[in-house]
């Protein structure tokens, strides 16, 4: 659907965004990831069209953003960090508008505009001028406009800015609701929105790629943790005769039961690995009182890799 190959963006002589490329499948949910100033609205607005790339290529759905602009933006879908609304306009007066400006059909656009209030839940809200509305209301505001033409691309930009938990729940929700239909980038700075709804995370440091990896990946470490009550030499022994892993550590005495973190290559071999390190320690007459592949929290990989 989405394909970006060695895209750079300089001012002057800062580039703001560094030979960066990836590719993003039909329906996937991808956060992007950074510290401020990373790059990553700048790539969103390649992306849209909005602003052209110093150097690079970006094709969407086999078309060209320098020869087929107007055609791609009509098949996103966009909310920039900093909503853009007529705040004098009425909610439903300015969704008519934006239906409008994305050329839906005059014949098509309230039934647009209806569904629209609905999946973001301004019913109550749709009559009252835009200025009145809170921080959180106005962001539903500009979600709605960017669903109105039903695109098969939809780039949100921090879409949970201002609002409050139930909000947030409903925001995510409507993500998913949403990407059964269409490609979802999105940008935040909490992590946990990204948890909750990506399928994958690509992490941009000083307008480089730093990481690209789906979510699964990400979470496991390649390790496998097991506990156990036996002598060390016997569960030395025991691991010894499993070949696929790279190394043992062993962690902190847990209410006399020992604990371990066995290394190995990749998540396969982890889960390949568990029936035989089960078997070697039993047969060693060590008792296994847990064993667990180690997961990690996408703040410690996050941290890793915006920082390294």
């Amino acid at each position: 659907m989405i394909t970006v190959n060695g895209l750079i963006r300089t001012y002057g002589e800062f580039t703001a965004v560094d030979n960066v490329s990836f590719e993003i499948g039909q329906g996937e949910i991808v956060g992007l990831l950074g510290h401020n100033g990373a790059g990553k609205t700048t790539i969103m607005k390649m992306l849209t069209g909005f602003l052209e790339p110093t150097d690079g290529r970006i094709t969407i759905d086999g078309l060209d953003i320098d020869r087929d602009r107007e055609a791609i933006q009509k098949k996103i879908g966009y909310l920039p960090e900093n909503c853009p609304v007529y705040p004098e306009m009425t909610v439903i007066d300015y969704l008519d508008y934006a239906a409008a400006l994305h050329d839906v059909p005059e014949t098509e656009r309230l039934s647009r505009v209806r569904e629209a209030i609905r999946k973001t839940e301004l019913t109550e809200k749709a009559t009252q001028p835009i200025n009145t509305l809170s921080r959180g209301y106005r962001q539903r505001v500009g979600v709605a406009q960017a669903l109105l033409h039903h695109p098969d691309i939809l780039i949100l930009d921090e879409p949970t800015n201002g609002l409050d938990p139930s909000q947030v729940q409903h925001m995510r929700d409507l993500i998913k609701e949403a990407a059964q239909e269409a490609t979802v980038i999105l940008s935040t700075h909490i992590l946990q929105e990204v948890q909750a709804v990506c399928d994958r995370v690509i992490i941009i440091r000083a307008g480089q790629k730093v990481l690209d990896a789906t979510m699964e990946e990400l979470r496991s470490a390649h390790r496998l943790l097991v506990t156990v009550d036996g002598d060390p030499d016997r569960v030395d022994s025991a691991l010894k005769g499993v070949g696929d892993i790279r190394s043992v550590e062993r962690l902190p005495d847990d209410g006399g039961r020992q604990s371990y973190a066995l290394a190995f290559r990749n998540r396969e071999e982890v889960e390949r690995s568990a029936p035989a390190v089960a078997s070697a320690l039993l047969e060693q007459g060590c008792a296994l009182y847990a064993m667990q592949p180690e997961e990690r929290s996408l703040e410690s990989v996050f941290l890793e890799a915006a920082n390294r």
